[in-house]
């Protein structure tokens, strides 16, 4: 009898044995998220529950930078003065199937004051960047995609000048929030690659482009600020466009390089070409502390920028930044 029972309990152990390990999936050399349950066999894992597939992926960077002179009693000369400069950036990336949608935003901030000038406290840092790209796959890295840039500043800015014979700094407001802002919205061809541990390119072309300026400050939109017709705020145009943009791109270890440039046509104008660079150069000290050269260049044949001399004619703009600080990667 104890024989019998043994034997049927033998049976029934195997056959449980059986049906859990039919329930159960074996993913040879594979990580993947399944609930709260991950279980090792040897070089494979035993998932109790259905696969989760992750779509997105987010995440993004701060960094502040800080820097202070203090001058007391001085024989060299000089003045005393503090820097600062802050930015943040987002983002959002989705991917399923045939589908990749990309989103990521730029904030900076920066100024400077010094002691022994009138206007004390001056600007010298202030863009919103914002992009959004979505496609659909035509072929492994070709895609028919939609994208909207949008590009401002959040802060008024001014043009400092000291007229001949005075002794005191002038100041003549030049830009508002949205005075100037730019939305982009094209529709072309996405040539899309990701290089291993190398990063991310992507190039857009697009024969349907709109361009929109948008100028909400009064004052400037009836001087006719940033080539909008006196006392209109928005400026619509049509065109093509070229923009591209690399991610993460390892230059050594330690250093990475992110760029961006978008190019824009109006058809009435066609081969005058609206530019917008952004480069940043990152070298890692640790995980908290880094170095980051931005290099921001713009041209735009409607902007015209007042010169020392009173007299306003078109430029090329350049911006350039040296940063060392707190740098937080979440």
């Amino acid at each position: 009898m104890r024989h019998f029972l043994l034997m049927v309990g033998l049976l029934y152990f195997c056959l449980t044995l059986e049906s859990v390990a039919q329930d159960r999936q074996i993913i040879p050399d594979t990580v993947l998220i399944a609930g709260d349950t991950l279980l090792m066999l040897g070089d494979s894992l035993l998932i109790d529950e259905p696969i989760k597939e992750i779509f997105w992926k987010t995440g993004g960077n701060y960094n502040l930078n800080i820097q202070q002179v203090t001058l007391t009693n001085w024989a060299a000369g000089g003045a005393s003065s503090f820097a600062l400069n802050t930015g943040v950036s987002l983002f959002a990336n989705y991917k399923k199937d045939k589908k990749v949608w990309d989103t990521q935003v730029n904030i900076n901030l920066g100024f400077n004051r010094q002691s022994d000038r009138d206007f004390k406290t001056r600007k010298t840092n202030d863009n919103f960047n914002f992009v959004s790209n979505y496609g659909r796959e035509i072929s492994e890295m070709l895609y028919l995609s939609t994208q909207i840039d949008a590009r401002a500043q959040l802060l008024e800015g001014y043009k400092y000048s000291r007229p001949a014979g005075s002794e005191n700094d002038v100041r003549t407001k030049i830009s508002d929030l949205l005075s100037p802002g730019y939305i982009q919205s094209s529709t072309g061809l996405n040539y899309r690659k990701t290089y291993e541990k190398k990063g991310k390119l992507s190039m857009i072309v697009s024969p349907f482009t709109g361009r929109f300026t948008i100028v909400m400050n009064d004052s400037l939109s009836n001087a006719g600020a940033f080539g909008v017709t006196p006392g209109e705020n928005v400026r619509a145009e049509a065109g093509v466009s070229f923009a591209a943009s690399v991610s993460d791109f390892q230059l050594m270890e330690n250093i990475t390089w992110k760029a961006d440039i978008n190019l824009f046509s109006n058809y009435e104008s066609f081969g005058n070409m609206v530019v917008n660079f952004n480069s940043i150069v990152r070298m890692k000290v640790n995980k908290y502390i880094s170095t980051r050269i931005e290099t921001v260049l713009i041209y735009d044949e409607e902007v015209f920028i007042r010169q020392e001399d009173g007299s306003s004619k078109q430029a090329v703009q350049l911006q350039n930044l040296i940063n060392f600080g707190i740098s937080l990667d979440f």
